[in-house]
């Protein structure tokens, strides 16, 4: 099953977001604010799905943060109307190709 990216941007709309505590350190680490991932979100691409992932299916979400790729993982669980922030990381040029949406073979 594929992720709703309707419902789950009106989860983030709506402020019913889990924030993994890996996560919040990684954008402590990486000085990445909440507030942009939210935006990502909101505006940012689905670039990849991952049908497989549990508890939820998961996204990863493309976007910029001024001249920053961010990629974001996050899932949505429909019984709770909720959106879970998985991780959130800087694409590298080792892995991805310059659009930073396609993986290197």
């Amino acid at each position: 099953m594929l992720v709703d990216m309707f419902k789950l941007r009106q989860a983030v709309i709506n402020k019913r977001i889990e924030w993994r505590k890996h996560t919040l350190l990684r954008l402590v680490e990486r000085q990445i604010s909440q507030k942009d991932i939210v935006s990502i979100l909101l505006t940012g691409e689905v670039i990849r799905d991952y049908v497989d992932d549990r508890p939820f299916p998961s996204v990863l979400v493309f976007g910029w943060i001024a001249s920053r790729p961010i990629h974001v993982v996050a899932s949505y669980d429909d019984a709770e109307d909720k959106a879970y922030i998985i991780t959130v990381y800087e694409p590298s040029l080792d892995v991805f190709e310059p659009d930073f949406k396609t993986r290197r073979s």
